[in-house]
């Protein structure tokens, strides 16, 4: 195995001054990503919007910023020149648009918007502001994106024939409890859609359609899902999706949150002679080829927040502008406004011990969403009893 280094970007003059909305969670990742950066000199931790403030244990090595629950108040106050948003899914426009009223540039975590309609009032105010804004799939700081497209491109593996995505992970009753948003399609009349393609397993879903080449929204030509949850929720937690793109290649993600064993998440892109396998949490390529021995490499990764800081202070390129998110937006659109999940039998799932709750398990899934990704078939394609017998295309 090789292993290619990450590239190490130069500290910016001073510190940019950095606010943090949704520290917990999720958010707690991006506290110690904006820890990391300050003790490189790249960022100051200005402020943190939680409704809740922030305790000393929290804080810890983090000095004493600014808290608020204001978010238009702090950055206000602050003068942050980035803003981290890792707020619930239904809050990102309107928060990014207040960013960017106070001229700061954003870090806001993906899903981007809960709809189509949501990312365009998005997209379009932050660049009527004149401000930056970076869309928080981490895969695609990944070196092996460009990488896997070079060798395509090349012809490494032959005619491009498809790409399939694949993601099994656990997730136990207590993980749709952990606020009021998880597990909805709507909420108090506004769309928030945390579904299984459209939030957990979302890097799947964007990360396939990279490398298929198709990340603008002009770059899908139709798409099919199949929407399902064996959990008691309102959105879905066990789905298919496929795209057909606007060059004709056929992109299929299959995953689920009710898995027998949690496992990473991979992309295959499929070629006429070979094809490579991108584990993209691990930045780990597996080439395999007619006439080759199969080789596999580790990639470095850029930082989102590191390459954001870096286009603000020394005008570096964006990695994931809201742009080159519009085809996985094209997805989200779908899933809107697809019919509701359908509920999976009782008969087809079983119950396990998880976490912190019990968890359901649909029987057989691992391998349904690993053929899926090495066949490009759809659950119901693959003769999944509970899967729809038709498919929702959106155009």
């Amino acid at each position: 195995m090789s292993t290619v280094p990450a590239a190490t970007a130069a500290p910016a003059r001073t510190p940019l001054p950095v606010v943090l909305a949704g520290a917990r969670g999720h958010g707690r990742s991006h506290l110690l990503n904006i820890r990391r950066l300050e003790e490189r000199g790249l960022v100051r931790l200005a402020g943190i919007c939680e409704l809740r403030p922030l305790d000393a244990a929290e804080l810890d090595g983090l000095g004493d910023p600014e808290q608020s629950a204001d978010l238009d108040a702090l950055l206000a106050s602050t003068g942050a020149r980035i803003a981290v948003l890792s707020t619930p899914i239904q809050t990102h426009t309107g928060m990014a648009l207040t960013a960017a009223r106070h001229g700061a540039h954003l870090l806001l975590e993906k899903p981007p918007a809960p709809s189509f309609t949501e990312f365009r009032r998005m997209a379009d105010g932050v660049g009527a502001a004149g401000v930056a804004c970076q869309i928080g799939f981490q895969s695609l700081g990944s070196h092996a994106v460009p990488a896997i497209r070079r060798m395509v491109g090349e012809g490494a593996i032959g005619e491009l024939l498809g790409v399939g995505g694949a993601g099994a992970w656990v997730r136990d009753e207590a993980y749709f409890r952990r606020a009021p948003w998880a597990g909805r399609r709507r909420l108090g009349g506004v769309d928030v859609v945390d579904g299984v393609l459209t939030n957990p397993l979302a890097h799947a879903v964007a990360t396939a359609l990279a490398l298929s080449g198709a990340t603008r929204a002009e770059d899908v030509e139709h798409i099919e899902t199949e929407l399902s949850h064996a959990h008691s929720i309102e959105s879905d937690d066990t789905s298919g999706v496929r795209v057909v793109t606007s060059a004709g290649v056929q992109v299929t993600v299959a995953v689920t949150l009710c898995a027998e064993t949690s496992s990473e998440p991979y992309v295959i892109v499929h070629g006429s002679r070979g094809r490579i396998t991108f584990w993209y949490r691990q930045d780990r390529v597996l080439v395999q080829r007619a006439g080759h021995g199969p080789v596999e490499t580790v990639y470095g990764r850029t930082d989102l927040l590191e390459n954001l800081v870096a286009h603000v202070a020394d005008g570096e390129p964006l990695l994931v502008p809201p742009a080159e998110t519009g085809a996985f937006m094209r997805v989200v659109e779908a899933v809107r406004t697809a019919p509701d999940p359908r509920g999976i039998p009782a008969a087809h799932w079983h119950s396990a011990p998880g976490e912190s709750a019990p968890r359901r398990v649909v029987d057989g899934i691992d391998a349904l969403v690993d053929t899926s990704a090495d066949e490009l078939r759809l659950f119901s394609e693959l003769g999944a009893p509970w899967a729809p017998s038709t498919r929702v295309e959106a155009r």
